[in-house]
This record gives structure tokens, C-alpha cells and sequence, in this order.
């Protein structure tokens, strides 16, 4: 593996987040083009990550159009773009299905490609409220012989629906898994993001030593934000936290105001149309 390619890929899924513009800047391949903006979604940094996702989309290749597709679309969802993200999922799978190549570690192959496409539609879904669609999505995504990243996000996306159905019970396993191999793999940015799934799930349940735990996976959660620059994931980890203290509190207040400085800081960096998204989405709360 090109010195490149293997510096994204440990920023992208391994535990060094925190890569520099410089470093980023200087992606060439497609491969490294496509790491480099799923490096700069996780900082929040969208609009620098769409200028490396567009072309990619546009191009020749099925399979890095079809990651890229998938990747600008799990950026819209993170800004609260549920229907926007759709038709760009749509195309990563219509994409996905003619993309050849080897297999890889990462799923950055045609196996992992039609999971991640998916995935994102079963997500999609999900927050339009389609449950039923879905479910059978997670369960089309389950057929596809993929790696650790189809098996955290299939861990998420089954503990948001579990919730979305009112099991809160049946939730915490899902999270469970998504965390265990995201740990495992050493994936920074996984393991903060399947923590905040495992304390909205722990916290939906309702149990005093559950809301407890969760809380303090909330907590290290927003300290691994701050450390890796993962400010997708600070603005969510605020409003956890803020959830999870009492009602009217100093604390809630607190946590309340740093969802909106978060927000504030991220904005900026949001391309025009995520922008947008975001001030239009209830998802959102700015």
C-alpha cells in the first residue's frame, strides 16, 4: 500500500483523526481523494469534503462514485438532510452494482461499496420514517459479505431502529456490538460514535444504573471530540448530555449552550448546501 494512502486510511479508520490540510491536500489518487474526505466529514470540515466528492461521483470509476455517493450522502445526513442524502444513496447503489476491484480491509471494495449504499438508505429511511423499508434494507446489508465497518454501522443503524420502535431493550445489544468492533479495530472515530449509540440506547431504557453508564460514555465520548477534532460528532455528543441532566439544571443549560457553540463552529465550514439543510432540519437544533 502507497505511504499515502496508508496515512488517510489510519485518519480515516484507524486512530488518528486529527490529520492535518497539508496532508490532506495532497491526496491524488481517487482512493486517497475518497479517504480524504471521509477524514474531513468527520471533522465537520463538509465543504473541503465535497469538493473532493463531487468529482469522484462524477467520474468513470463505479466503485470510488459509488463510495463517494455514500460518503457526501452520510454528510448530509449528518447535518440533517435525511431526504437529500437519499438519491445520492440511490446512486451509490445503482453505482455499486457494476463496480469491480480486489477486496479490501476497510470495505473500500464492491462488497463493501453495496453495503455501505445500503445502509445509507436503510438510515435514510429510518429518519423519514419509513420503518418497514428500513428494516428490510438492514437486512438486504446483512446478505452482503462485508467487513468491520458494514458491521458497526449495521450496529448503529439497528439500535436507532429498535429505538425508533419504542424497544430501548432491544436497542443496547445492537449498540453493543457496533462498539465492541469498532474498539477492537482501534477505529477512533467509530468507537465515539458507536459510544453515543450505546448511551442514547442505555439511556432510552430508563434503568437509574443504565442512565448512569451512559452518561459517563457520553462524557468520554466528548472528551475524544475534542482530543481527535471530530467535530461531527461534538454538537450530537452535546445534546446527550444535556438530555441526561436533570431537567432545568445549571448542567443542562451548560451542556445546551455548548450544543450551540459546537453548531456555531461548524456551520462555517459547511458547504451552501448543508448549510441549508441544517437551518431547515428539526433534526438540528440551532
Amino acid at each position: 500500500m502507497p505511504a499515502r494512502e496508508a496515512v488517510l486510511r489510519r485518519a480515516a479508520f484507524g486512530d488518528a483523526p486529527a490529520l492535518g490540510a497539508r496532508e490532506l491536500a495532497r491526496a491524488a489518487t481517487a482512493r486517497c481523494r475518497w479517504l480524504a474526505a471521509v477524514v474531513l466529514g468527520g471533522q465537520g470540515r463538509y465543504a473541503a469534503a465535497t469538493t473532493f466528492l463531487e468529482p469522484l461521483i462524477r467520474g468513470r470509476d463505479p466503485l470510488h462514485a459509488s463510495l463517494a455517493a455514500g460518503t457526501l450522502a452520510s454528510h448530509r445526513r449528518q447535518l440533517g438532510g435525511h431526504a437529500a442524502a437519499l438519491p445520492l444513496d440511490a446512486a451509490a447503489l445503482a453505482r455499486a452494482t457494476a463496480a469491480g476491484g480486489p477486496a479490501d480491509d476497510d470495505g473500500a471494495d464492491p462488497a463493501g461499496a453495496l453495503a455501505d449504499a445500503l445502509l445509507g438508505l436503510a438510515a435514510d429511511n429510518l429518519a423519514l420514517g419509513r420503518l418497514g423499508v428500513a428494516r428490510r434494507l438492514l437486512a438486504r446489508a446483512a446478505e452482503v459479505p462485508a467487513g468491520w465497518r458494514t458491521r458497526v454501522r449495521a450496529g448503529w443503524i439497528g439500535a436507532e431502529l429498535a429505538l425508533a420502535c419504542g424497544a430501548a431493550a432491544d436497542a443496547v445489544p445492537f449498540a453493543e456490538e457496533a462498539a465492541r468492533v469498532a474498539r477492537e479495530r482501534g477505529a477512533a472515530r467509530h468507537s465515539v460514535k458507536s459510544g453515543l449509540v450505546l448511551a442514547a440506547a442505555l439511556a432510552a431504557t430508563g434503568e437509574p444504573g443504565a442512565r448512569e453508564r451512559a452518561a459517563g460514555l457520553v462524557a468520554t465520548a466528548r472528551a475524544a471530540t475534542a482530543a481527535h477534532g471530530l467535530g461531527s460528532l461534538g454538537w450530537p455528543a452535546a445534546v446527550l448530555s444535556a438530555e441526561l441532566a436533570a431537567a432545568g439544571s445549571a448542567a443542562a443549560r451548560r451542556h445546551r449552550a455548548a450544543v450551540t457553540r459546537e453548531l456555531h463552529a461548524l456551520l462555517p465550514a459547511a458547504d451552501p448546501e448543508g448549510r441549508r439543510l441544517a437551518r431547515q432540519s428539526a433534526w438540528v437544533p440551532i
